[in-house]
């Protein structure tokens, strides 16, 4: 999270469409990603909000996540070129987690959700940070023949997650029996959109793509609707995301962290003749890398944050790059860049420095909770 401390910077912040929606709702904001955003909403919180999505329904604006558009002769064949994942694993009206890295060193740039339409037609979703440097090397690589278009602003995103969204959307006449990984076309409440069944906190979920001139409209009915939806914040989104081990980029995943460091190595389409960092991951793969992700629990009260540093015995083997109470699981969880040459197998317990105190955590394989997206 980007930390804006002057009035000026303030003003620099891009809104969502539904700002006077999170004011209402007595939303407390955030910068994130140069845009402010709701963290947590009065009357609810992080604890109850992550407990709605676990139980219930809850709804996230994500309006700050970037939307590109790739189209013209050859898009998909282009972004494959370009980005780690295999597009032709899939087909129109399916999408796929994906991975921007860098050529020479395979860093990640961004980690971003494609939807394929068509061969001549790609929507990606960055985040929000990262999208402009997205588009500049999609456009500086494409043939003339491919347009790459920044649509930042164009659409505001509504996340629906947990076990009750297929209730709430399928009562308001949307599409709910489409296939994880998927995305087809609705209308509500006069408003063209489009259903997708993604979504980051691990539960049954879907993520509507709406024309940003609709999106109170669709928020509106979304809370005139039954069951009854919590609205969540970001930092909500957060704790759910680290209870399923999914990276966040600049912190798990960055330009310092590749893939094969990450075990994001399933997005990746090793096969394939070209992506940008190929050669640079296929080396390290081939090497082992020297760190990779691992999970940890905590055994007492620690709770582990990001940059503490990770010890066995009095050897520091590691960094905590992401780090909450989880509120399932009633215990401190993190994820942490491990040295590989410690060869710590699970289960071995280890410590985090909290503050000069040891907090003692044991290597555990993520997700921290049981996932239930399908």
């Amino acid at each position: 999270m980007t930390d804006v401390t002057t009035d000026a910077a303030a003003t620099r912040l891009r809104r969502s469409p539904l700002g006077e929606r999170h004011t209402a709702l007595g939303a407390k904001f955030a910068p994130f990603g140069g845009w402010e955003m709701p963290l947590e909403y009065a009357g609810g919180g992080v604890l109850r909000e992550h407990t709605a999505v676990r139980t219930d329904v809850g709804v996230f604006d994500v309006s700050h996540l970037g939307k590109v558009r790739v189209t013209g002769t050859g898009a998909v064949q282009f972004v494959n070129a370009c980005l780690s994942n295999d597009l032709d694993r899939i087909g129109p009206g399916r999408a796929q987690y994906t991975l921007c890295c860098d050529d020479a060193t395979g860093g990640v740039v961004d980690d971003i959700i494609a939807y394929r339409y068509a061969d001549d037609h790609v929507f990606l979703i960055p985040n929000a940070a990262n999208t402009a440097e997205v588009v500049r090397r999609l456009r500086a690589a494409a043939p003339p023949q491919v347009t790459v278009t920044d649509e930042h602003e164009a659409y505001a995103v509504l996340a629906v997650q947990g076990p009750r969204s297929a209730e709430l959307l399928g009562g308001l006449g949307l599409p709910t029996e489409h296939g994880y990984m998927s995305f087809t076309p609705a209308r509500l409440a006069g408003v063209e959109l489009t259903v997708c069944r993604t979504g980051y906190t691990g539960e049954l979920g879907y993520e509507l793509v709406v024309p940003a001139g609709a999106a109170v409209a669709v928020w509106d009915a979304l809370f005139a609707a039954e069951p009854a939806p919590r609205a969540c914040g970001l930092g909500a989104r957060d704790t759910l995301r680290t209870e399923m081990g999914y990276p966040l980029h600049g912190q798990d995943l960055s330009l310092e962290i590749t893939p094969v460091q990450a075990r994001s190595g399933w997005a990746v389409g090793w096969d394939k003749p070209s992506f940008w960092g190929r050669d640079a991951l296929l080396a390290e793969r081939a090497a082992g890398p020297r760190r990779t992700l691992r999970g940890l629990a905590a055994v007492d009260r620690a709770i582990p944050r990001p940059g503490m540093a990770v010890f066995h015995g009095d050897t520091r083997v590691g960094t905590v790059t992401s780090g909450t109470f989880s509120p399932t699981r009633k215990q401190g969880i993190a994820l942490a860049l491990v040295d590989t040459a410690a060869e710590l197998p699970d289960g071995a317990e280890l410590h985090v420095d909290v503050r000069g105190r040891r907090g003692a955590v044991r290597l555990t394989r993520p997700p921290f909770v049981h996932p239930s997206v399908r």
